[in-house]
C-alpha cells in the first residue's frame, strides 16, 4: 500500500517540473513594466494568448517596452520571445505613446508610391500572430520588397525561404494569421 502511496505521490503534478512557462507571470511583468494592467490605456490589450505552450525560462523573462506599440517579452537563455499588443495612451502632447495593435496589417500603398523599403541583404523582423499575441523572428531579406509586397526571407544561407508580406522598413509579416 505504501509503494502505491508513492508512485501516485510522483507522478501528482505537483511534485512534477514546470515544463511551460506561466503565462500569468508573463501577463504581470508586462503590466509592471509599461504600469499599466490589462485594459487600461497604454497597458496590454488583452491577456497573452493561453494556447501558447512556451519552455519555462529558468530565469524571469526579460520584458522591454513600448517598442512599435507592444512590450517584447523574451527569454534570452533559451531564445524564445513573444510581443504583447499595447492599446493606445494619450499623453499630454495628444501624441499616441503605444500605436494601436492593428500598427501590424499591411497598409494599403498606392502604386505610385511603391518605394523599396527592404533591400536584398537586409536583416528584418518576421512577425506572425493576431489580437492576442505575436510572435517574431530576426530574418534576412532574399530580394528587395515595397510596402504591401510579398517577398522571400530566410534565417539563414542554408534555410529554407518563407514568403511574407512587407509591413514597413525593417518589418514583415507571415501571412495567413488574422485577428482572432
Amino acid at each position: 500500500m505504501i509503494a502505491v502511496l508513492l508512485v501516485g505521490m510522483s507522478a501528482s503534478p505537483v511534485f512534477a517540473q514546470q515544463k511551460f512557462e506561466n503565462l500569468d507571470r508573463i501577463d504581470g511583468l508586462v503590466a509592471m513594466t509599461v504600469g499599466a494592467n490589462l485594459g487600461e490605456p497604454g497597458g496590454p490589450v488583452s491577456p497573452v494568448d493561453r494556447r501558447l505552450r512556451l519552455a519555462a525560462c529558468p530565469e524571469v523573462p526579460d520584458v522591454q517596452g513600448p517598442v512599435f506599440g507592444a512590450a517584447i517579452v523574451q527569454c534570452k537563455t533559451l531564445g524564445w520571445r513573444i510581443r504583447v499588443p499595447l492599446s493606445v495612451s494619450l499623453q499630454g502632447s495628444g501624441t499616441p505613446s503605444a500605436a494601436p495593435a492593428s500598427y501590424m496589417r499591411p497598409r494599403t500603398v498606392a502604386p505610385a508610391s511603391r518605394e523599396i523599403v527592404v533591400k536584398k541583404g537586409d536583416p528584418v523582423q518576421l512577425v506572425a500572430g493576431g489580437a492576442a499575441f505575436q510572435v517574431s523572428r530576426m530574418m534576412i531579406a532574399d530580394e528587395d520588397g515595397a510596402a504591401g509586397q510579398m517577398i522571400r526571407v530566410r534565417e539563414d544561407r542554408k534555410s529554407d525561404p518563407v514568403l511574407a508580406q512587407v509591413v514597413e522598413i525593417g518589418i514583415v509579416r507571415a501571412p495567413g494569421f488574422k485577428d482572432f
